[in-house]
């Protein structure tokens, strides 16, 4: 965490900078930084109404802050309709993010239960297992924070070993992006992410046989789990970066997937500040930390005080990670790196390198191999997607966004032509039969259309049918346990979330065939 005093000083010598009257140093320049907050606890019902039906913007400024009026009108030579359809996106998000808000004690303590009973029940062998402990007084409890308590993103697939058998350093001879191998790590790992420490540690040291570090970011109520791993102690090849995506019981992740704040810099793009301040960039309480944050140097108001440096000065969720890479880049002189990331991991993932950029990281972004996501989100716009193809697309791609069939994650946050989130990179498609296809975005991109409907569900149904039946078709690896079960049934309700689950990255990964 970055020194309170010293922050305070260098953000109020911002306040005129915020107007947009000054030049970045460092590359980066331009005088316009824009924004757009969504603030679902602020304006009323009554606010809400008046500006998702008649457009007013008096009541949207009382829940929507903005840098300037144009962005809560949602004009952008945008037609009435178009507008109109604009404005019901952003009421729907606040109410599902209001009642995410009060739902969020309720979802948390609902997790931990699921997480204690699934453990409850996989520790003691099964259901039966648990029965028969019970009255021979040999029940076993789970310990919350061992190497034995696993998450419920872990008790849907167990799978821990790779692809091929060995330590990642036997599976990986040449470091190739479009090799299975290196798909498979990246998948595995960024299951892995949803583990405690204790569990990443066991996998990553007694099963891949790599050398293992773990760094936690906590702000406030969030905090952002990331490991890292090099494939061996002693001049290692493979550096792999790998983010914790949202957890099914966590409000204030499903919250930040479906928020529609962003934030633009000049010359770069719109990000979406949600994901920014996952990875401590920083804080929408006080806009100006985003600038702060996400520029080289603080251009000062007067001549006589100097350039400060604030890279140095913090200790965020990107600086930490950033700082650890940089060390073992310099123990590890033919290194190169990976980033990854499943869900809302994904969307931290590729942000990382688009910051490194931003900062002028010119020597990382050197050792850069590729970065793999698998169920992400949009992360920002058009404009972002065409500045950073410099950096992903020569002299081959680096970036490979995985999406799964009909995964609702991938097709947030909406994208139309006021809202303008755009993905970019190479899209491996898999459909529900594991057929790769490579696409510039994935069909459907915005889920909710009604033509998909029954095709979404009908979907489902296959999906159903197909887990039941992997175990005999694909062999042991392959079967599915009770609980995924469960979650495709639940799927048939809605399919966009029981696709997002990671057995089915898994499995396209494995099983995936080109068409």
């Amino acid at each position: 965490m970055f020194k309170k005093n010293q922050t305070s000083l260098i953000l109020s010598k911002q306040n005129t900078l915020m107007a947009g009257n000054s030049d970045i140093d460092g590359g980066i320049s331009g005088n316009c930084f824009r924004y757009l907050i969504v603030r679902p606890e602020k304006g009323g019902v009554w606010d809400w109404m008046k500006y998702l039906l008649w457009g007013d913007l008096e009541s949207g400024l009382r829940f929507l802050e903005s840098s300037d009026r144009g962005s809560v009108a949602m004009g952008g030579g945008a037609s009435g309709e178009e507008e109109a359809n604009d404005r019901w996106i952003i009421i729907v998000s606040i109410v599902v993010r209001k009642l995410l808000g009060l739902c969020s004690k309720p979802m948390e303590l609902t997790g931990y239960g699921v997480d204690f009973i699934l453990n409850l029940i996989s520790q003691n062998g099964s259901l039966l297992g648990l029965l028969s402990n019970t009255l021979n007084g040999e029940v076993i409890i789970p310990k919350r924070g061992t190497e034995t308590f696993i998450s419920t993103i872990g008790q849907l697939d167990e799978r821990v070993e790779l692809y091929k058998p060995g330590s990642v350093t036997e599976r990986i001879v040449n470091l190739e992006l479009d090799d299975r191998a290196i798909m498979d790590l990246c998948m595995m790992a960024s299951k892995l992410a949803y583990e405690n420490a204790q569990v990443v540690k066991n996998v990553v040291v007694h099963h891949w046989k790599a050398r293992f570090f773990l760094l936690i970011y906590y702000q406030k109520e969030n905090s952002t789990q990331v490991f890292m791993i090099c494939d061996k102690p002693k001049d290692a090849t493979l550096i792999l970066i790998s983010f914790r995506g949202t957890e099914p019981f966590n409000a204030n992740d499903w919250s930040t997937d479906i928020d529609y704040s962003w934030y633009e810099i000049p010359k770069v793009g719109k990000l979406h500040m949600g994901f920014l301040e996952a990875l401590g960039l920083e804080n929408r309480e006080d806009i100006r930390t985003f600038r702060y944050h996400l520029q080289t140097k603080i251009v000062k108001e007067s001549d006589d005080i100097d350039k400060i440096d604030i890279r140095s000065l913090d200790m965020t969720a990107y600086h930490m990670v950033r700082e650890k890479l940089r060390s073992l880049l310099e123990e590890h002189k033919n290194a190169k790196f990976i980033v990854t990331g499943h869900s809302l991991g994904g969307a931290l993932a590729i942000l990382f390198p688009i910051v490194l950029v931003i900062h002028e990281e010119k020597k990382l972004m050197e050792k850069l191999l590729g970065v793999y996501t698998f169920g992400q989100p949009r992360v920002g716009n058009r404009q972002l997607g065409k500045f950073m193809e410099a950096h992903f697309d020569h002299p081959v791609p680096k970036y490979f966004r995985v999406v799964y069939s009909n995964d609702l994650v991938p097709r947030l946050p909406y994208a139309d032509k006021t809202f303008l989130y755009k993905h970019f990179g190479v899209c491996l498609y898999y459909n529900s039969c594991y057929i790769e296809q490579r696409m510039e975005e994935e069909p459907n991109k915005n889920f909710f259309d009604i033509e998909q409907l029954i095709p979404e569900h009908a979907n489902a149904v296959w999906e159903l049918i197909r887990g039941l039946a992997m175990g005999y078709t694909h062999g042991q690896d392959y079967k599915e346990g009770w609980f995924s079960i469960l979650v495709r049934v639940l799927g048939l309700a809605m399919p966009g979330m029981s696709a997002h689950c990671p057995t089915n990255y898994i499995n396209s990964v494995r099983l995936g065939k080109s068409m």
